[in-house]
């Protein structure tokens, strides 16, 4: 059974949100690259992700809200929210993340950041 692209990054999401590197690492191909969106290479195959996921999982305030998804044949792009743990406080950054699936998982994803606001303390 074929699973679509969205699917695919949906479970990304998932992972991402419930902390579950695993899961997570599942969803991305062997050697999958991540770049900054237009720009430089930030990490290539597993070696290379799973650490930058291990760092931002140590957040105890960490989750992505999903604002809008795109699909476009086997791309992905979804525009979310991200809930962080800055130097500063708490806050959320917009993050517009695309995603390109081949062969049932991420074989590509460019991450653009938009802008940074902070939480007031409750």
């Amino acid at each position: 059974m074929t699973v679509s692209p969205a699917a695919v990054v949906q479970a990304q999401l998932d992972a991402y949100n419930a902390k579950d590197l695993d899961a997570l690492m599942a969803t991305y191909a062997p050697d999958a690259r991540q770049f900054a969106l237009h720009g430089a290479l930030l990490a290539e195959g597993h070696d290379q992700i799973r650490p930058r996921y291990e760092t931002r999982f140590a957040e105890p305030d960490l989750r992505a809200q999903l604002l809008t998804r795109s699909v476009a044949g086997n791309f992905v792009t979804d525009l979310e929210l991200v809930y962080r743990n800055f130097p500063e406080g708490r806050g959320t950054v917009e993050m517009l993340c695309v995603y390109e699936v081949v062969d049932g998982r991420i074989a590509r994803a460019s991450f653009a950041t938009g802008a940074t606001s902070m939480l007031a303390c409750a």
